[in-house]
């Protein structure tokens, strides 16, 4: 799930280089915290959130095929 954000972030943003993605997993839950460069952070949300709502979306249905649960945290 960490290369599929991680992939997903780096198609988005114009610093691709200055994408970082890390990973804290439990037994249940994962959270994967995405941090961006600050003059990409916009993109990565989108208008009104559209963006990060979209990744969310696709990471959870990516989280339910694998059983477990994932939480996307955009850092800044």
């Amino acid at each position: 799930m960490k290369e599929l954000v991680e992939y997903i972030a780096k198609a988005l943003v114009d610093n691709p280089e200055d994408v970082s993605v890390t990973e804290l997993e439990t037994e249940v839950t994962a959270v994967i915290a995405l941090k961006v460069a600050k003059s990409d952070l916009g993109k990565v949300i989108g208008k009104q959130g559209r963006t990060a709502r979209a990744l969310r979306t696709i990471l959870s249905v990516a989280s339910a095929k694998a059983r477990k649960r994932a939480v996307l945290e955009i850092v800044e």
